[in-house]
C-alpha cells in the first residue's frame, strides 16, 4: 500500500502545480477534520481542484494504484464524513466558489460547491429570491456539503430540506465519467431520478462539481415569536394544535428545559421559574397583516398550555433576540458542561415527548446530563449528552447507542440532517435492515466499483 500510496503521489505531483498540491503534515491535518468530535484522520495529500476535468484526472490516477479519494468543503460537518480512515487524496473543493448563475425568469440558481450558503442566501434575496434551506452552519457549510448531507434546518417544517431544491448537478464517478444530471425546468420525470439518489449519498458516489437549484420568490414579512411552557408534553401538545389548526408555521422550534436553562444564561428575555420547554415559531408571507393575524392566532392556540405570555416580537431587532435564544444554544450548554456529543435524531411528532423522556432516563441511568432542542415541526431533534472529562467517553457512547435505538424503536431514525458518516455507520442496519443495507452496498458498488470513493462511510468496515 505505501508503495501505491507513493506512486499515486508522484503522479500527483506533475499533474498538480505545487501551489496547489499539499503535502506538508501540518496543513493536511485540517483536511482531515470535521465538526464530528471523532478527531483527525488526515489524508496523505490533498489536491485543491478548480475543475471537473481535474477531479477526473485524480480518479485515474487513484484507480491505478487504488488509493482512495475523499471530497471536502468546509469541513462543517458532524458525521466523519471528511475523515481519511485509509489515508489518500483528499480532493477540496474549495477553491469552486463561484456562483455561476441566478435567473429571476427561470427561478433557479447555478453555483459550484464551495459556495457558502449564506452567501447564496444573501445574493439571491439581492433579486427578490429566496433559498429556503437553513442549516444553523449556514454561515460556513456550502452547497456542496448541504447536497451530500441533504441538509435541513428550521424552516423545513414548510420549505423542506436540501433535496426538494436540487433540480440538477454535475458530478464526476470514480469511473471518470462526468454525468450532468436532473434538469433546470421545474418538473421533470425521465428516468431514474439520479440527481436525488445523489442528495444525501455523503459523498460515496460521486463528486458533485456543480448544482442546479431551485428558488422561490422571496417572502416579504416575517412574525416570530416564544413560547414557554411548563413541560416538553405541554409544547408537544401546542405543536399537535397549531399544526391541525391548519397553521404551518415556517419555523416551530423546540427546547428543553436543560436547553431553555443554558439558553437563559443569554438570552434577552427572563423566563418563569420552573419552565420546562419553550417554543419559537416564525411565520412568512407577503401581506403584513395577514403574516401578524397568523402568528396572533397561533399564539392564542398555544396559549392555554403555555405558562405566562406569548413574546412576539415586534420589529427586527426583537426577532434577532428571539433567534439568538436558539442560534447560540450549543455554546451555552457547555457552559454547563464543557464536553457535549450531539446527536440528531427524528421520529414522529406523536412521540416527541416519549423520545425526550427516554434520552433523559438513558442519561440517568448513566449519570450524564442531556439536553433536547430542535425541529419540533417534522420531529428532528437534537439530543446533547453533556460531560466533564474525556475519560468519560465510554459511557457517553453508550448513551447514545442507546438513543439512537430509542429513535428508531419509536419509528423514526438515526439521523434527520447531519448523516451516517463514521459516527453512525454500525447503527444503519438497526434501523434499515440487512436487505436494504445489501442493496445500497450494490449501489455504491454500481458507482464506485474499485471502493476508492470515502470508503468507510455510512456502512460498517467488513
Amino acid at each position: 500500500m505505501t508503495a501505491a500510496r507513493d506512486a499515486a503521489l508522484r503522479e500527483l505531483e506533475a499533474a498538480f502545480p505545487r501551489e496547489r498540491l499539499v503535502r506538508d503534515p501540518g496543513r493536511l491535518e485540517a483536511y482531515g477534520r470535521d465538526e464530528s468530535d471523532l478527531g483527525a484522520r488526515p489524508p496523505d495529500a490533498a489536491v485543491l481542484v478548480e475543475s471537473a476535468e481535474e477531479i477526473r484526472a485524480i480518479f485515474a490516477i487513484a484507480s491505478r494504484h487504488r488509493v482512495p479519494v475523499i471530497p471536502v468543503a468546509a469541513r462543517s460537518g458532524k458525521s466523519g464524513g471528511v475523515l481519511a480512515l485509509h489515508g489518500g487524496i483528499a480532493v477540496s473543493l474549495e477553491r469552486m466558489n463561484r456562483i455561476l448563475e441566478i435567473s429571476p425568469e427561470d427561478l433557479v440558481a447555478r453555483v459550484q460547491p464551495a459556495v457558502v450558503t449564506g452567501v447564496l442566501q444573501a445574493e439571491v434575496e439581492r433579486h427578490g429570491l429566496f433559498y429556503p434551506p437553513d442549516p444553523n452552519s449556514l454561515e460556513m457549510c456550502t452547497i456542496g456539503g448541504n447536497v451530500a448531507e441533504n441538509a435541513g434546518g428550521p424552516r423545513a417544517l414548510k420549505y423542506g430540506v436540501t433535496r426538494e431544491y436540487v433540480l440538477g448537478l454535475t458530478a464526476v464517478l470514480p469511473t471518470g465519467e462526468i454525468l450532468r444530471l436532473g434538469k433546470r425546468s421545474i418538473k421533470g420525470v425521465a428516468g431514474y431520478d439520479l440527481t436525488a439518489l445523489l442528495v444525501g449519498s455523503e459523498g460515496t458516489l460521486g463528486i458533485v462539481t456543480e448544482a442546479t437549484l431551485k428558488l422561490l420568490p422571496r417572502p416579504r414579512h416575517v412574525a416570530t415569536a416564544l413560547v414557554v411552557f411548563a413541560s416538553v408534553a405541554e409544547a408537544a401538545r401546542a405543536v399537535n394544535e397549531v399544526l391541525q389548526g391548519g397553521i404551518l408555521p415556517r419555523c416551530l422550534e423546540l427546547l428543553d428545559d436543560v436547553s431553555l436553562a443554558a439558553a437563559a444564561k443569554t438570552s434577552p428575555y427572563r423566563f418563569p421559574p420552573g419552565a420546562g420547554a419553550a417554543l419559537l415559531v416564525e411565520t412568512d408571507g407577503n401581506d403584513e397583516e395577514q403574516v401578524f393575524a397568523e402568528i396572533v392566532r397561533l399564539a392564542e392556540k398555544v396559549q392555554v398550555h403555555a405558562q405566562g405570555d406569548v413574546i412576539v416580537a415586534q420589529n427586527e431587532a426583537q426577532r434577532r433576540d428571539v433567534w439568538e435564544t436558539r442560534r447560540y444554544l450549543s455554546v451555552n450548554l457547555k457552559a454547563l458542561h464543557p464536553l457535549k456529543l450531539s446527536e440528531d435524531v427524528a421520529v414522529p411528532r406523536s412521540r416527541i415527548p416519549e423520545m425526550i423522556a427516554r434520552a433523559k432516563a438513558v442519561g440517568g441511568r448513566l449519570g450524564l446530563t442531556v439536553a433536547t432542542y430542535g425541529h419540533a415541526g417534522d420531529g428532528n431533534l437534537h439530543c446533547n449528552v453533556l460531560f466533564d472529562r474525556p475519560e468519560e467517553r465510554p459511557k457517553v457512547d453508550e448513551a447514545v447507542a442507546a438513543i439512537l435505538r430509542d429513535a428508531v424503536d419509536l419509528g423514526g431514525t438515526i439521523t434527520g440532517e447531519h448523516g451516517v458518516g463514521v459516527a453512525k455507520r454500525d447503527f444503519l442496519e438497526y434501523e434499515q435492515g440487512a436487505e436494504v443495507v445489501a442493496l445500497e452496498r450494490r449501489l455504491k458498488a454500481a458507482f464506485d466499483p474499485l471502493g476508492i470513493l470515502n470508503p468507510g462511510k455510512i456502512f460498517p468496515e467488513r
